[in-house]
């Protein structure tokens, strides 16, 4: 049998540049707002977020990071505690992702968010509030200087500094290991799911009734 995660590509480094994204408790609703959810695909989702925080109600630009020309090409967001909480919407990492998002450092995640990006393959690291505060303002003083994010050693190196970062323990084994995409896991053991599900007398009937009424 092949390996299953052999389609998988483990996440266990991801470098670029980062783009800081200031204050506490932003929630999923900030990150992408309810009316631009109404879509069949997660395509396109990338141009709105953070829409209400980026732009008036007579769509004018305000000052915020993702209108920085500076910080277009950013793929590393340095945030502040507590970000993604609110409801558990997974188009909030779907839109960070398509405008560009490859990894998420932050003094902490709400934890279904912080699920819902493992799903995509972004890493969401943490450190201590001087630490992460240190890193904004550096990101700030050097737009295009690269971030290194090591998910397997727990590091992130800028500049001349390497600093100590914590990624929860499964997290970590997913993203290293290859075994994140869920989706991707479930259709490469079908054959093992359906070969369970013949022998749970449960569903075996539920498929007799089925077969019964056609």
């Amino acid at each position: 049998m092949s390996d299953p995660t052999e389609d998988i590509p483990s996440v266990d480094y991801v470098e670029g540049s980062g783009i800081p994204i200031r204050g506490n408790d932003i929630d999923t609703d900030q990150i992408i707002p309810a009316r631009f959810m109404k879509v069949v695909t997660f395509d396109g989702l990338g141009e709105f977020a953070f829409f209400d925080l980026r732009f008036d109600d007579e769509d004018n630009e305000k000052d915020h990071p993702f209108n920085e020309e500076r910080f277009q090409d950013s793929n590393v967001m340095v945030v502040n505690n507590n970000f993604g909480c609110g409801s558990s919407r997974e188009h909030a990492p779907q839109a960070l992702m398509r405008w560009g998002i490859d990894a998420i450092i932050g003094e902490g995640f709400a934890e279904i968010f912080a699920g819902n990006c493992l799903a995509l393959g972004i890493p969401t690291v943490t450190a201590d509030h001087e630490t992460i505060n240190a890193l904004q303002q550096w990101v700030d003083d050097n737009p295009d200087g690269e971030i290194e994010v090591d998910v397997r050693a727990e590091t992130v190196t800028y500049g001349d500094n390497e600093i100590n970062v914590s990624v929860d323990r499964a997290q970590r084994e997913a993203l290293v290991e290859g075994n994140w995409d869920t989706t991707a896991l479930m259709k490469a053991n079908r054959n093992a799911i359906e070969e369970t599900a013949s022998q749970l007398p449960y569903l075996d009937q539920t498929r007799s009734d089925i077969e019964a009424d056609d």
